[in-house]
């Protein structure tokens, strides 16, 4: 366990010691035959975040504007900012462009509850943005992939939701299931402080180690062309950039500190470890390129959320002095 939350604290290093390893390995074995362990590694990946998840928040009264907005934000406006991107950036690789928008359609993770905590914000509202997250992005994402690049990745609609069943909502459901369970027997206060905070240790260990896989099915990909991660990591910062900037406009008009916080996080946060089991069980032949623009945008997110709550928490301890004076 203690090796387990070396890797969850130290998420940006860990991948990318990941992704030099999958390198190194691919570039002098052929790893196709690993392939097999995606599905169980993505279950494994998924499953222990959805054992966290307060699944009561759905029925708790909270702000139903916010809740709105921060949807809307995530269906309409993420989205079709990932199409313009992807044509802008990617036209002539559906890969590259099945993978931003794969971001853009799944939001939130449990980080958006951490980041929301450390940046003293709505973390009530947060976690209701998680779990009604969740669920419409199981439910629409094959809806949108089939609308935006249903002539180029040539999979039937019903292979791609019986995939997102195995990957988000069989997860869910036995999640559900282990919760209440786990709470019967230890008690809510037990299962909170002592029984919660140990999956998301192994979901970020699955996550590694796809990451690994990832780079290691597609190094000779690397070799042939070194510039590719470059050329992925300029849109998804951009991306990221445009995103928290005209989301943080946004907030200020509309809410409070405390629900911007919740917005921010509801939002710029994708739940990018389910994009990415979506990307390696569904798309077999583009997966790994699918993939690859996922693991550049772990990378941009934890270091821009960070930033963000850095810069949240100096501007709260600014207007807090100003206010004493």
């Amino acid at each position: 366990m203690k090796v387990l939350y070396v890797i969850q604290k130290h998420l940006v290093v860990s991948i990318l010691v990941g992704m030099v390893i999958g390198f190194l390995i691919g570039a002098y074995a052929d790893t196709s035959s690993l392939r097999i362990a995606v599905m169980p590694l993505s279950f494994f990946m998924v499953y222990p975040m959805m054992v966290t998840l307060n699944y009561k928040s759905l029925v708790e009264r909270g702000s139903v504007k916010l809740q709105v907005v921060t949807q809307l934000i995530n269906f309409i406006y993420l989205p079709l900012m990932a199409v313009g991107f992807g044509l802008v950036f990617f036209a002539d690789n559906a890969a590259f462009r099945l993978g931003i928008l794969l971001i853009a359609l799944l939001p939130t993770s449990g980080m958006t509850v951490s980041w929301t905590v450390m940046a003293k914000g709505n973390v009530k509202e947060a976690i209701r943005m998680i779990v009604i997250g969740l669920i419409l992005g199981g439910l629409l994402t094959p809806l949108y992939i089939g609308f935006f690049m249903g002539e180029t990745t040539n999979i039937p609609f019903r292979s791609i939701f019986s995939q997102i069943l195995v990957i988000v909502f069989i997860p869910m459901a036995l999640g559900f299931l282990t919760q209440t369970l786990i709470k019967r027997k230890t008690g809510e206060v037990v299962f909170k402080t002592k029984v919660k905070p140990i999956f998301p240790a192994f979901s970020t260990l699955a996550v590694v180690i796809l990451i690994t896989l990832v780079m290691s099915l597609r190094a000779d990909m690397l070799i042939a062309n070194p510039r590719v991660l470059l050329e992925i990591m300029v849109p998804i910062v951009l991306g990221y950039m445009v995103m928290i900037v005209s989301i943080h406009y946004l907030g200020t008009l509309l809410f409070n500190r405390e629900d911007r916080i919740a917005l921010i996080n509801g939002t710029m946060i994708r739940s990018l470890s389910l994009a990415l089991a979506i990307a390696l069980t569904v798309f077999e032949s583009g997966g790994p390129e699918i993939a690859l623009v996922i693991a550049v945008a772990y990378i941009v997110q934890v270091q821009l959320a960070a930033w963000y709550v850095k810069a949240s928490i100096k501007q709260l301890v600014v207007a807090e002095k100003e206010a004493l004076e």
